[in-house]
């Protein structure tokens, strides 16, 4: 949808009442046939505006438990998809945000089974493995898990390929003919964090290029460590010449780093960014970028939902769905004898 918008010069709102044919809105025709013009051209056509829904419980509603709503995106987009993909089959979608309260959770998914849905999406907004309280095995409708995962694949289970996202970021820089590659790393005890650094490392020795841990600095996923890190890295006496953020926040405060240094983007600096946030759409140059599946995920969980699932019978492969690469105008091969280049996943 922000790919639609942002070529028809329309909302994302636009976007959705069009693609979603929703009654009540005074869109005009001409923005109507623009948008429709545009998903067409960029290949969004037919059924591809939204997944067929393979799941439709007795009740028609499925509850969708998340332990962080109001603070992140990724909920939401993960919820859309969810929602795109029940309506297909006319199920209702039922959102409650718990918290991972140890007294509030259960009684929000009590609420929910007690209102009558025939299956339940567990998620959590950090991709990590979670211990399940026994009243979740106990219930009799199909579950699945978004973004988190059992160590007794007792549930299906889908969560971003973190390790392949930031092996295919670093390898985009590597096929600009950079060598010398940094990373400014999330927290470092999250999954995401260690997951894209896993994929950096890999890249690297895939290309015969030594690891350097003088390159690695680790942030907290905010601008300000961006900025930070990036002044710390042009400070060494062997700059690199690209740097890998793991998200676009980070790549933000790296773009204003470079900039106060006086270096340009991609000519001195090459920067890649990951979660393919807006932001990234709108920084100058245009940032090349991962995208994080949450709606692919979110349709995942719906097509996924099996009402013949024993709970706690079988086990359970963790899905995995690619973090593909954007490109945009962030990277160039390095100037010979020039300043080092930046790349932000």
């Amino acid at each position: 949808m922000m790919d639609i918008a942002a070529a028809a010069g329309c909302s994302q709102a636009a976007v959705s009442f069009v693609l979603n044919n929703t009654p009540g809105t005074r869109i005009s025709q001409q923005t109507r046939d623009r948008v429709l013009d545009v998903a067409r051209m960029l290949g969004y056509v037919g059924t591809s505006y939204a997944a067929a829904a393979t799941y439709s419980g007795l009740d028609n509603v499925i509850g969708f438990a998340v332990d962080q709503l109001a603070t992140s995106p990724e909920a939401v987009v993960a919820i859309e998809g969810a929602r795109q993909a029940s309506w297909k089959a006319g199920n209702v979608l039922l959102v409650t945000q718990t918290l991972s309260d140890p007294f509030m959770e259960p009684r929000a998914i009590r609420a929910l089974t007690n209102g009558g849905i025939s299956a339940l999406i567990y998620m959590t907004i950090y991709t990590r493995e979670v211990e399940l309280p026994p009243y979740i095995y106990e219930l009799d409708i199909p579950t699945v898990l978004v973004n988190c995962y059992t160590a007794d694949f007792a549930f299906p289970a889908v969560v971003p390929s973190e390790i392949a996202g930031g092996q295919s970021a670093t390898r985009h820089l590597i096929a600009h003919k950079h060598w010398r590659i940094a990373t400014i790393t999330g927290e470092i005890w999250m999954q995401a964090a260690q997951d894209r650094l896993t994929g950096y490392r890999r890249a690297l020795a895939t290309a015969d290029i030594p690891f350097d841990p003088e390159l690695v600095i680790e942030g907290d996923w905010s601008a300000s460590a961006g900025y930070t890190a990036t002044k710390k890295l042009l400070a060494l006496r062997d700059r690199p010449t690209a740097i890998f953020c793991q998200n676009d926040r980070t790549a933000v405060g790296c773009y204003e780093a470079l900039k106060d240094a006086g270096l340009h983007i991609p000519q001195d600096m090459s920067v890649v960014g990951y979660d393919d946030e807006e932001i990234s759409r709108h920084l100058v140059p245009a940032l090349t970028t991962s995208v994080l599946p949450h709606l692919a995920m979110g349709q995942w969980a719906i097509e996924h939902l099996h009402p013949e699932r024993p709970p706690g019978k079988r086990r359970y492969p963790i899905a995995k769905l690619e973090c593909s690469l954007v490109k945009r105008q962030s990277v160039a091969e390095p100037r010979p004898g020039g300043s080092a280049g930046v790349v932000s996943v």
